[in-house]
């Protein structure tokens, strides 16, 4: 049923009343708020036909209305007034989320320190995402050249872009390929979303002009961006104290490498199999790594994330003793990380190795 202006006028003043007192609002206050030029006794017939219609409720007989959720959908929808931020919530927000990526920076900085302490090797720390994958595809027509791409993913992250056409496309398009894209590109990783899939969802929807592929383009770019990571190297010094790296060259070569966190980043595609990886000597791909050893641990965050922590030095190291260090890191990390249900970022000072006598 289609319902008025006033019949809105009136539920946008009892829902802004009520969220601002939590007491049910009666007919004489909304006649003083609303601005409407009619009696109580016209405002009670309207909020009497809003409950009827399930935008109200009334929780005692002579008790005022209360908003249902119906109602509140249609004051979100439709009724509210958009709130505009003031400079001054907009600077404490900044600072409330530059302060939390501090934060995150001091957490990878701390562990990848820890590990290097307790190792006398460089180490890296990094936080990855598991894959994502996109459980919506919402494509919103604005006019014949332009439509809005809205995915949310797995995460339940929301990711959106405005799309210009140079040319032009009609609303039952834009539609077909939603519904397309939702049947075919839900529940799949980055790498499920092959040019077999774009070709032949180009075929099916009949799409010439290079509509399917900017859109599954865009979702490739989402899922890559929500797996990607960076790392963080502490004690990249140690290196010059080992007889294997007195070469200049060589260990320039390794600390360069070491400082690009996108060859790092790689890293966390292997398969551990366990909680800790070694990789010996010519088993690193990487030429820069060929003639040392990489021992990695992953923790959890408890957040659908995972990390890793780990170790590079000369193919000589104690992998026994650096495995067994950087697997009680992990796992104290991870407990710490799981055991803080408010979210906040764990102090580390639990997480050190007991053994004071042990340099190595």
């Amino acid at each position: 049923m289609e319902i008025s202006e006033r019949k809105k006028r009136i539920l946008a003043a009892v829902v802004d009343e009520y969220i601002a007192s939590a007491e049910p609002v009666g007919s004489k206050l909304i006649a003083q708020k609303s601005g409407l030029n009619v009696s109580s006794a016209t405002i009670r017939n309207e909020l009497a036909e809003l409950t009827s219609m399930g935008y109200l409720e009334q929780p005692h007989t002579s008790a005022g209305r209360v908003p249902t959720a119906q109602g509140y959908r249609m004051y979100v929808n439709e009724l509210m007034d958009r709130h505009r931020l003031s400079l001054e919530e907009t600077e404490e927000i900044n600072r409330s989320m530059q302060l939390k990526m501090q934060q995150l920076d001091k957490m990878m900085s701390d562990v990848g320190r820890i590990a290097a302490d307790m190792t006398d090797y460089p180490a890296l720390a990094f936080a990855a995402r598991q894959s994502s994958t996109i459980k919506r595809f919402d494509l919103i027509y604005v006019d014949s050249n332009t439509f809005i791409i809205v995915l949310l993913l797995s995460s339940n992250a929301v990711k959106n872009r405005l799309m210009h056409l140079p040319f032009s496309v009609d609303q039952l398009m834009v539609q077909k390929l939603s519904t397309v894209f939702n049947a075919s590109f839900c529940g799949i990783t980055e790498e499920q979303i092959t040019p077999l899939l774009i070709s032949s969802t180009e075929r099916s929807t009949g799409d010439t002009m290079g509509l399917v592929a900017a859109i599954a383009g865009f979702a490739i770019e989402v899922l890559s961006e929500e797996k990607s990571s960076q790392a963080v190297i502490s004690g990249e010094s140690k290196l010059l104290r080992l007889p294997e790296y007195q070469d200049p060259r060589k260990a320039h070569s390794l600390m360069n490498y070491l400082s690009d966190s996108q060859h790092l980043s790689k890293l966390q595609g292997m398969d551990f199999g366990n909680d800790v990886k070694v990789i010996i000597g010519p088993e690193n791909v990487a030429e820069e790594l060929r003639d040392s050893s990489v021992v990695l641990a992953k923790y959890d965050t408890g957040d659908g994330t995972q990390g890793l922590i780990g170790v590079v030095g000369p193919t000589r190291m104690d992998y026994s003793k650096v495995a067994a260090k950087l697997s009680y890191i992990a796992d104290g990390l991870s407990k710490a990380l799981a055991g803080n249900k408010d979210h906040s970022l764990p102090s580390f000072g639990a997480l050190m190795i007991p053994d004071k006598n042990d340099q190595r």
